[in-house]
This record gives structure tokens, C-alpha cells and sequence, in this order.
């Protein structure tokens, strides 16, 4: 049985504590908005998988219930940094599986000020003898030692590091993937910032771990976001054909061996998973990565863009500083990538970042962006990863 995205929804992306709301005001803004786009009511909705990280058990019902108090199951769906993406697959799952003809998905985040920490539940803790990703963050102290810097950054910025010493990456190629992005924002409503660096004032910007300065960072981050999905039959019933996006093909990888036997950065932080689950998607749906108009990324940190390149299969290994510097990856070139801002500048609530990644293709596939709309995109992917580990590609086509 197929299934389709039929309505989104989000709220802007705000740092913490600028807005004076809770988590469940998030999620009434942003569900409410993707009902309203699909034109559907809470009452057709049959299950609720709802992501979020750093909230209480049950979390997911109290944010829910400002929609609606029918009874509907709701799942609390954790998965670090894939959080999103991993409630959008269980909806489709939930459709496809026939559980459910209308399944809602939603993901929220109210995060502390300050850099993310070593993925604790309270999310700043950074004792790594306890951490789910201790394990990853061993290889990164055996292979480059510890320094006194954010931890999530520090393990992006040492794989940098071994990119750069591999490949010849420079640091202006790293800078470019933040100048994209962050001139990208510039025409999105939603993105925490919206203002446009070149590569050099990026390159100025305060180092948080060299080589990545904050600008090619992404920030903590407020917010939510939504999608209604469901089956073909309550497409034709319910007369949403020209609202459906369908997901042609989804795949969930975590770790394997290969994550840690190089005792490289680059492989702990996700690569192999990145290149797996795009393999599957692309072996599932026909398509490969020349077929795609429009991708949404996990920048998390610049590197990340260029490590994604190469598993998604923009260009081969290692060559991803010269595909971004050379403008294959926004307007007028091969594909637009993160033309929302990406995480650098759209910001990263993690339990609503994929499925704000779902929302920003359903609207360029719908022709629905506005002065960020990707010319004639009819093929959209998504790619959300989360450390310790899960990636996340989803396919998508109008």
C-alpha cells in the first residue's frame, strides 16, 4: 500500500527561550497548520507517533492533546538527532501496513541555550563513561585525544580534520557549505536566522573547533513540526490528489562494523549508515542520484554536507570540497541542496528537524516554495541522521 504526505506544518525555528511557549504550544501551531493543509480533522486521524529528545515520557501525549483528546494512540519516539524522521517512517509504516488510512506525525524540541552535549536525555550531559555514545567518542579520544570544546562539535571537527589531511579539503570549501546555507535562509520564514555570510566573514567568525567556526555550526534550537499521512484509498476518497507528495521509498540504517573498524571521525559519526540507507532507497525506488532535483540534508555541522555528498553518491569519496565549491549544489547548478538553510541555518530542534526537512520538500514539490522554490523539482530526498546511531533517507516525488 502507498503513502502520502497530504498536509505539513512548522513552526519558525526560534532560539531557546526567545518565545515564551511550551512544547506543547509547538506542536498545537505546527499540527494544527499540516491538518488544516491536508484538510483533515483530528478525529480522522488513527495513530500519533510523536519525536522529541529532551521531554518526559509521555511528553508526546501531552503536546498531542492540545489537538484533540479522542483516544488516538500516540508512540513517544526517541532517536537522537534522527528523532523526526524515525516518527515520519513509523507513520508510513503505520500506513503501509494498513494500521492506519491517516496517520499524523509530529516532532518537537525546547532545548537549553548552549552547545549540545554528549546525548544525554537532559541534553548537555558529556560523561561519556554512561553515554549511549561512548563507544563513538572513544574512537574520537583514541584517534585525536579530547579538548576542552563542545563534544558533538569536537567529533564533526576532528572528521573534518581527517578530510582535509585525506583529501585536501580546505578550510574555504567547509566555509562554503555554511555561505550556502546561510544565503539560502535568507528567503525562508521559518529558519532561526535569515541573514546571508560570505566565505571569508565565516571563516572569521569564532572558532568552536577547528576547523569549523560557529557559522558552520548548527544552533540548539526551538521548535516543531508536522505531516499528515496517508494511504492511496484516502487520497481518491477524500479528493487530496493535488496535495499529495508520495513517499516512494524510506530506509532506517544504524551502526555496523564498519562505523568503528577504521578508527576514523568520519565513520563514527555516520558515513557507512549515511551510504547504506541511500542504497537501499535508491535499490527500492529505481532512482539514483542523478534523478533528484532537490535534497534536504543533515548539515549538522559543514562537514557533514560534504560527507553526506559522497554517501548519497553527489560525487565520489573525497570529492565533495570541489562539488560544493564549485555551485553543483544550489540554484542553477545539479541539485539545490538545503534550500530551507539546512540545520546551520534553519536551526535543529532534533526531534522536529526531519520532519521539517519532509515539509520543505513537500512544499518545493508542490511548487509551493515562493523565492526559495526549486525550478520544476518533481524528485525530492531527505537525510536525517542521529549519533549513536541512526540515518534516515526518505524519497520522495509529486
Amino acid at each position: 500500500m502507498k503513502a502520502y504526505i497530504v498536509g505539513v506544518g512548522m513552526t519558525k525555528f526560534e532560539k531557546p527561550e526567545t518565545r515564551d511557549w511550551q512544547y506543547w504550544d509547538m506542536v498545537k501551531e505546527a499540527g494544527s497548520a499540516a491538518l488544516a493543509d491536508a484538510g483533515v480533522r483530528y478525529e480522522q486521524v488513527q495513530q500519533v507517533p510523536v519525536g522529541y529528545c529532551f521531554q518526559a515520557s509521555t511528553a508526546g501525549q501531552r503536546a498531542a492533546y492540545e489537538l484533540g483528546l479522542t483516544g488516538v494512540p500516540v508512540y513517544n519516539v526517541n532517536n537522537n538527532c534522527a528523532t523526526g524522521s524515525t516518527a515520519l517512517m513509523m507513520a508510513r509504516q503505520f500506513v503501509e501496513g494498513g494500521i492506519g488510512d491517516c496517520v499524523l506525525a509530529l516532532g518537537f524540541e525546547k532545548m537549553a541555550r548552549g552547545s549540545l552535549g554528549g546525548g544525554g536525555s537532559d541534553g548537555g550531559a558529556a560523561d561519556f563513561r554512561t553515554s549511549p555514545v561512548a563507544r563513538h567518542y572513544g574512537i574520537m579520544a583514541a584517534a585525536h585525544g579530547f579538548e576542552m570544546s563542545p563534544p558533538t562539535a569536537q567529533i564533526f571537527g576532528d572528521a573534518a580534520r581527517e578530510h582535509m589531511d585525506r583529501y585536501g579539503t580546505t578550510e574555504a570549501q567547509l566555509a562554503a557549505v555554511g555561505a550556502k546555507n546561510h544565503r539560502h535562509s535568507v528567503n525562508n520564514p521559518y529558519a532561526q536566522f535569515q541573514d546571508a555570510y560570505t566565505v571569508d566573514e565565516i571563516l572569521a567568525a569564532r572558532t568552536v573547533h577547528r576547523p569549523l567556526t560557529k557559522l558552520q555550526c548548527s544552533p540548539t534550537s526551538d521548535g516543531a513540526a508536522a505531516a499528515v499521512v496517508v494511504s492511496e484509498r484516502f487520497v481518491e476518497s477524500h479528493g487530496l490528489g493535488d496535495r499529495a507528495v508520495e513517499i516512494v521509498a524510506q530506509a532506517m540504517t544504524t551502526d555496523t562494523g564498519e562505523s568503528f573498524a577504521s578508527g576514523t571521525c568520519i565513520d563514527a559519526v555516520g558515513r557507512p549508515m549515511s551510504r547504506a540507507a541511500a542504497q537501499q532507497v535508491y535499490d527500492a525506488s529505481g532512482y539514483s542520484a542523478a534523478d533528484l532535483d532537490v535534497i534536504e540534508l543533515h548539515d549538522c555541522f559543514s562537514i557533514n554536507e560534504l560527507l553526506t555528498y559522497e554517501a548519497l553518491g553527489l560525487c565520489g569519496e573525497g570529492e565533495s570540497g570541489k562539488l560544493v565549491e564549485s555551485g553543483a549544489t544550489t540554484y542553477g547548478g545539479r541539485w539545490v541542496v538545503n534550500p530551507s538553510g539546512g540545520l546551520i541555518s534553519k536551526g535543529h530542534p532534533l526531534g522536529a528537524t526531519g520532519i521539517a526537512q519532509a515539509a520543505e520538500l513537500t512544499w518545493q514539490l508542490r511548487g509551493e516554495a515562493g523565492p526559495r522554490q526549486v525550478p520544476d523539482a518533481r524528485v525530492g530526498l531527505a537525510h536525517n541522521i542521529g549519533l549513536g546511531g541512526a540515518a534516515v533517507v526518505t524519497l520522495l516525488r509529486r
